[in-house]
Protein backbone atom coordinates (compact mmCIF):
# COMPACT_ATOMS: atom_id res chain seq x y z
CA UNK A 1 0.00 0.00 0.00
CA UNK A 2 1.45 3.35 -0.97
CA UNK A 3 1.14 6.63 0.86
CA UNK A 4 -1.09 8.97 -1.20
CA UNK A 5 0.18 12.11 0.54
CA UNK A 6 2.88 14.04 -1.30
CA UNK A 7 6.20 14.72 0.38
CA UNK A 8 6.25 17.92 2.41
CA UNK A 9 9.10 20.33 2.98
CA UNK A 10 8.70 19.86 6.74
CA UNK A 11 9.87 16.27 6.27
CA UNK A 12 13.24 17.57 5.05
CA UNK A 13 14.36 18.03 8.66
CA UNK A 14 13.64 14.38 9.43
CA UNK A 15 15.43 13.23 6.29
CA UNK A 16 18.49 15.35 7.12
CA UNK A 17 18.55 14.10 10.72
CA UNK A 18 18.41 10.49 9.52
CA UNK A 19 21.20 11.19 7.03
CA UNK A 20 23.41 12.66 9.76
CA UNK A 21 22.71 9.71 12.06
CA UNK A 22 23.69 7.37 9.26
CA UNK A 23 26.84 9.39 8.49
CA UNK A 24 27.92 9.32 12.15
CA UNK A 25 27.34 5.57 12.34
CA UNK A 26 29.23 4.91 9.12
CA UNK A 27 32.18 7.09 10.18
CA UNK A 28 32.43 5.21 13.47
CA UNK A 29 32.31 1.83 11.75
CA UNK A 30 34.85 2.96 9.15
CA UNK A 31 37.26 4.18 11.86
CA UNK A 32 36.88 0.91 13.78
CA UNK A 33 37.46 -1.12 10.62
CA UNK A 34 40.53 0.89 9.67
CA UNK A 35 41.96 0.47 13.17
CA UNK A 36 41.53 -3.30 12.82
CA UNK A 37 43.13 -3.25 9.35
CA UNK A 38 46.02 -1.10 10.58
CA UNK A 39 46.61 -3.40 13.53
CA UNK A 40 46.56 -6.46 11.28
CA UNK A 41 48.99 -4.79 8.86
CA UNK A 42 51.28 -3.95 11.78
CA UNK A 43 51.20 -7.49 13.14
CA UNK A 44 51.95 -9.03 9.74
CA UNK A 45 54.65 -6.52 8.75
CA UNK A 46 57.44 -8.84 9.99
CA UNK A 47 59.63 -5.85 10.81
CA UNK A 48 59.66 -4.44 7.26
CA UNK A 49 60.01 -0.65 7.76
CA UNK A 50 57.87 0.18 4.72
CA UNK A 51 54.99 -2.02 5.91
CA UNK A 52 55.30 -0.74 9.47
CA UNK A 53 55.08 2.83 8.18
CA UNK A 54 52.00 1.92 6.11
CA UNK A 55 50.34 0.34 9.14
CA UNK A 56 51.04 3.28 11.43
CA UNK A 57 49.78 5.65 8.74
CA UNK A 58 46.53 3.68 8.49
CA UNK A 59 46.04 3.75 12.25
CA UNK A 60 46.90 7.45 12.45
CA UNK A 61 44.45 8.38 9.69
CA UNK A 62 41.68 6.32 11.32
CA UNK A 63 42.19 8.12 14.63
CA UNK A 64 42.39 11.53 12.94
CA UNK A 65 39.15 10.85 11.03
CA UNK A 66 37.39 9.84 14.21
CA UNK A 67 38.66 12.94 16.01
CA UNK A 68 37.46 15.18 13.17
CA UNK A 69 33.98 13.60 13.21
CA UNK A 70 33.68 13.94 16.98
CA UNK A 71 35.12 17.48 16.83
CA UNK A 72 32.51 18.52 14.27
CA UNK A 73 29.75 17.23 16.52
CA UNK A 74 31.20 19.09 19.53
CA UNK A 75 31.56 22.26 17.44
CA UNK A 76 27.88 22.15 16.49
CA UNK A 77 26.92 21.71 20.13
CA UNK A 78 29.25 24.55 21.19
CA UNK A 79 27.74 26.91 18.64
CA UNK A 80 24.25 25.94 19.74
CA UNK A 81 25.09 26.58 23.41
CA UNK A 82 27.02 29.79 22.69
CA UNK A 83 24.26 31.34 20.59
CA UNK A 84 21.53 29.89 22.80
CA UNK A 85 19.70 28.56 19.74
CA UNK A 86 19.63 24.86 20.45
CA UNK A 87 16.23 24.56 18.77
CA UNK A 88 17.87 25.13 15.37
CA UNK A 89 19.86 21.90 15.67
CA UNK A 90 18.23 18.56 15.12
CA UNK A 91 17.66 16.25 18.04
CA UNK A 92 19.56 13.07 17.30
CA UNK A 93 18.03 9.96 18.76
CA UNK A 94 21.44 8.31 18.83
CA UNK A 95 22.72 10.79 21.46
CA UNK A 96 19.66 10.79 23.70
Amino acid sequence: MTNPDPAELSKLEDIFAQFLNLAITISGLAAFTMLIVGGFKYLTSAGDPKQVQSATSTITMAVVGLIVAIGAWFLLNFIANFTNTSDTLFNFKIFQ
